[in-house]
């Protein structure tokens, strides 16, 4: 017992010790683990100003109008006053491209690809490029904000700043451009050997594998041109065809999520559908059972450390679970992040925070700011969702996890410093939002959701800080009003 009493103290201590160790870089700890710098990082996604893009189309009019179909048309795109010429350019979005139609309005979010014609173009090393149309986000810095923080506290994650879109030289609106998380991020985080890349619970419907993107697929079938599916009206017959016999099975009994939980199914790669057809880099049956035996892995909690990089995934679910967002892997459609393997340690990416701050339906203020930092399923079980359950299920891992949300909250909360990003933002963004011509809020309601958005820290701090001291006693939240900060108003995947 004494000898086991000491151990714990050392592994408590060699913690801390690396969290002072960390902390001493402060902001640029991020940066100091980056591989390789391409050229596009300190040009669009300079964050010290609103940048501009301009969209020189020939037939815009008709490109909106057919704004739900998602296929890829051509343009020139001018960002910063340099011209980029035959790039590709289609609508992307779930549930949110389904808000724009709804509303009847032409505010579509948007993905560049710029080697989409031209193999091996891209703009200074950047392939592809979301530009975000900020519904559902009356802050208009629900996903800035989070990536942001996500990047200075060492998550891999992708880059974004503001820009300001014209069309044809005509306003359009202040945008979010954020990171395409394909080529370009992968050299730019990880270098050339990079490793493998999925996007779980990605598939079906879902806007990033349309064409050439996906690039996996399951053993002996051939993704091919995958936007030409009729999703929606597939027969059994159609899904067992191109996933394989138990795929059906899996649809019938609901089970579909299960392996996007990074639950283990078993060792046959056909269990693993809705990860191995939505690989965003080439796999081989090798990388297959390499992924799933590491997914073995954490449900059996053993070889943890060989499994996960525990630091980045630790790291990524302290802001996760910070901010709330039931759109999510620990929501109840289990999707929106990544999932990069190499050499079997497998981490988390973060994606579409637009309904983060607990702003998507049915969770009121209480439930979000007292949600557990070690149970924070929005529905379903702790236990189904194998890659956070590895943490709290260990005591050592469970206690580096609360020592991270402590230093989490001090360098980023107590400090101030998350305030002053907020101010900032509202003072580089104001008179773009002002001026926005297709915003989906008033510039009064931007400034309530601001507003709302620092009373959301002010109490979720107060509620960790509580739960980290062992308090059990509720953070009142009855002067929080999620709405003011935009929700989502149609059911379904973003």
């Amino acid at each position: 017992m004494a000898k086991s009493r000491y151990i714990d103290t050392i592994c408590i201590g060699a913690v801390m010790l690396a969290i002072l160790i960390i902390g001493a870089f402060s902001m640029e700890y991020s940066n100091a683990g980056k591989v390789r710098v391409l050229g596009y990082e300190n040009r669009i996604f300079d964050t010290s100003k609103v940048h501009t893009i301009n969209i020189a189309m020939d037939d815009w009019d008709n490109f909106i109008k057919n704004g739900s179909s998602k296929k890829y048309v051509n343009c020139d795109l001018t960002i910063d006053g340099e011209t980029f010429s035959n790039v590709a350019i289609r609508t992307k979005g779930g549930s949110s491209l389904d808000e724009v139609v709804s509303l009847k309005s032409n505010r579509y979010s948007f993905k560049i690809e710029f080697d989409h014609n031209e193999k091996g173009k891209t703009y200074y090393g950047l392939d592809k490029l979301c530009l975000n149309n900020i519904i559902q986000d009356n802050t208009y810095m629900k996903d800035y904000l989070v990536y942001r923080m996500m990047d200075e506290y060492g998550v891999k994650s992708p880059l974004c700043s503001f820009t300001y879109i014209t069309v044809n030289g005509e306003e359009f609106g202040l945008y979010l451009a954020v990171e395409g998380l394909e080529d370009g991020f992968l050299r730019r985080s990880y270098g050339a050997d990079h490793g493998k890349f999925y996007k779980p619970g990605g598939g079906g419907k879902e806007e990033d594998l349309s064409g050439a993107e996906l690039t996996g697929g399951m053993d002996g079938v051939d993704s091919g041109n995958w936007e030409n599916i009729d999703w929606d009206n597939m027969t059994e017959e159609e899904v067992t065809k191109l996933f394989g016999e138990d795929a059906a099975d899996f649809l019938n009994n609901g089970e579909v999520e299960a392996d996007t939980c990074l639950q283990y199914l078993g060792d046959d790669t056909e269990k693993y559908y809705n990860i191995f057809s939505c690989a965003k880099t080439k796999i081989t049956n090798a990388d297959k059972k390499r992924l799933i035996a590491s997914i073995k892995k954490i449900n059996e909690n053993t070889g943890i450390e060989d499994a996960v990089d525990v630091e980045a995934v630790i790291r990524y679910f302290v802001i996760h679970n910070f901010v709330g967002n039931g759109d999510s892997y620990t929501g109840s459609m289990v999707h929106n992040y990544y999932l990069h393997e190499k050499d079997g340690k497998m981490s988390m990416i973060p994606w579409d925070y637009n309904l983060a701050f607990g702003t998507l339906q049915d969770q009121t203020a209480g439930e979000v700011i007292n949600q557990s930092i070690d149970n924070p399923i929005y529905q379903g079980k702790l236990s189904e969702r194998r890659m956070f359950a590895w943490i709290v299920n260990n005591e050592n891992y469970k206690k580096m996890y609360h020592t991270y949300y402590k230093d989490f909250i001090s360098r980023f909360m107590a400090s101030g410093r998350v305030k002053t990003e907020i101010t900032k933002t509202v003072e580089l963004i104001a008179p773009y939002v002002k001026k926005d011509p297709t915003k989906f809020c008033t510039y009064e309601q931007f400034e309530r959701g601001v507003e709302v958005l620092q009373t959301y820290l002010e109490l979720r701090t107060e509620s960790i800080e509580n739960q980290l001291a062992g308090n059990t006693g509720q953070i009142d939240a009855s002067r929080l009003n999620i709405q003011d900060m935009g929700v989502q108003m149609t059911d379904g995947d973003n």
